[in-house]
Order: C-alpha cells, then structure tokens, then sequence
C-alpha cells in the first residue's frame, strides 16, 4: 500500500520539537490517535511504513537543526526572496521589512507580507525610517532626481566602472542592520541574513564583503557580552544568473518578488534593477515570472 503524504508541518520550540503530520486517510491510525506516540522517537519509527522512513529521518534531521533564529531582512526583491529560501533549510524565520520613504515602498511591502506568508515565518516585524526620504541624496528616495535606465551614459549596468549610482541610500544598509540587531537581542536570534550582492551588483558601497565582517564587529563590541549575532551574506560572491538558479532550486516564490526601481503595477523593465534581474534570468535560461512594460 503507497501512503500518500498531504503536508508535513514542523512546529519548533527552544528545548524540544513535536511533529504534528497531515495524513492520508488511509492511513491505519487516526491523527488523534497518532499524536500522542510522537512523544518517542521509538514510537515516530515504528509507526512509519518501510518506503518512507527515509524520508521521515530526513524530516527529523531538519528539525533537530532549526532550533536557532534567524532574523530575515526581506525588501521583497529576488535577493532578499533568495535568501530567505537559504536561511529556511537551517533556521527559524524572523522576517523584519524596513520602508524608508523609497518609490514603490507600498509595493515592497505587499511583495514582503506575501514572502512571508509563502514561508510561514515564526515572527515578522515591519518598521519605517522615513528619515531616509528626508535626508535624500538618492533617486529612490527623491523624486527630483530620475531614477537611471540601463542605457543611459552613466549607467552602471552600461559601465561598471562608474561611479556610484544614484540609486544608492546613503549608508542604508547600516540602518537596516542596527534595527536588526536591535530585535535580535530582544527576541533571541542568532543569525542577521541579508540579500546583499557584490559579485554583479551595482556598485552599492555598503554590499561590499568588508562591509559587513566591519559590521559583525560592531555588533560584538556593541551588544551584551552573552549576545551571539552573526551577519550572513549567502548570496555576496553570487551572480544574478547564479541566484536565478538558487532561487529555482529551492523552490523560492521569485514570482512574488518585486525589483523594479519605478513602477508598482507592471515592472518598467529598464531601470537598472529591472536590467540586473532580466539579465540574470536571461543568462540562467529562466522565464522571468513577473510582467514588464517592455516586454
């Protein structure tokens, strides 16, 4: 008899993990039955059919790993999408979304709340420092200063040796990070992932490599000495073709995803973000599952 699996679903705590499994009804015990032989991992192993106790281990192993917590910083873009997919295989998802006054913040944090949901995460916490919009100095912030397009003469896409576009937010990413640490000490997650890219980016100074090994530094001279936070960058040395590809292999809702500089209904397609992501899924061989005014 094949045993057909509807849904698995881990529920964590910090000392111990219970299993609560959503199964077919042809299997022999009813759930109200099963739940209480859960309590030993015995009782976990005899109750499994011999074709899918592999897979249970397996399950097993991977709640025995997602004790920790780990905040998320998700702006709803790919890489942040990515990301998350990343930190779902080992870690307990804390999402935190930060608006700072930017264009399409509205349609970041739809794209936010809707990743979150997609992975059910643990906690999620979202902040504003509309400051940012006040101070400007940044195309996404000001209105009057136009949002660059791919093929413009300064461009980072057309000349990587530019100079820094004005797409970037002054020292944005070192508010992002103090706000998560913040709420790291408070809620007790050991781990900060960021989406940030170095390898094929455009150019931002603070997704630099060195930026953030200087910033787990601070974070360990400025916290509380039993305080353990580390920064992750699992995407830093990555190509956008290469987190296409990651993203596809995990099964990230990258259709969900939102990158355009611009527009919040269809996705310009020629901003520099837009030209970033249509190149790398152009280069992995992928279809881009959101929609473009020109294409």
């Amino acid at each position: 008899m094949v045993y057909d699996f509807l849904g698995v679903l881990c529920a964590f705590a910090r000392d111990a993990f219970r299993f609560l499994l959503v199964l077919d009804q042809s299997f022999p015990a009813s759930l109200d039955e099963l739940l209480p032989r859960l309590t030993s991992s015995r009782d976990f192993f005899v109750l499994l059919p011999s074709n899918i106790l592999e897979f249970s281990s397996r399950c097993w192993y991977t709640a025995a790993m997602k004790n920790e917590l780990a905040i998320i910083l998700v702006s709803g873009g790919m890489d942040s999408c990515v990301t998350a997919a990343i930190a779902n295989k080992k870690y307990r998802l804390a999402f935190l979304h930060v608006n700072y006054g930017q264009r399409t913040e509205a349609r970041e944090l739809r794209a936010f709340n809707e990743i979150a949901d997609f992975y059910k995460a643990e906690k999620r916490l979202s902040v504003s420092i509309e400051h940012l919009k006040v101070i400007g100095g940044s195309a996404l912030t000001d209105t009057n200063i136009p949002v660059p397009e791919s093929g413009d003469p300064q461009s980072a896409i057309r000349n990587p040796q530019s100079e820094i576009p004005t797409t970037y937010v002054p020292f944005r990413n070192a508010h992002l990070l103090s706000i998560a640490t913040s709420w790291a000490e408070v809620i007790g997650a050991t781990r900060i992932f960021i989406g940030a890219v170095e390898e094929d980016s455009s150019g931002y100074p603070d997704c630099r490599e060195v930026f953030y090994r200087a910033f787990n530094q601070v974070i360990m001279m400025g916290t509380k000495p039993e305080t353990r936070i580390t920064i992750e960058t699992p995407l830093i040395h990555l190509k956008k073709s290469q987190i296409v590809k990651k993203g596809t292999e995990l099964d990230a809702p990258l259709h969900l995803t939102w990158s355009c500089y611009q527009n919040s209904e269809k996705a310009c397609g020629r901003c520099e973000s837009c030209a970033l992501r249509l190149k790398g899924f152009n280069e992995a061989g992928v279809k881009d599952p959101i929609c473009y005014e020109a294409y």
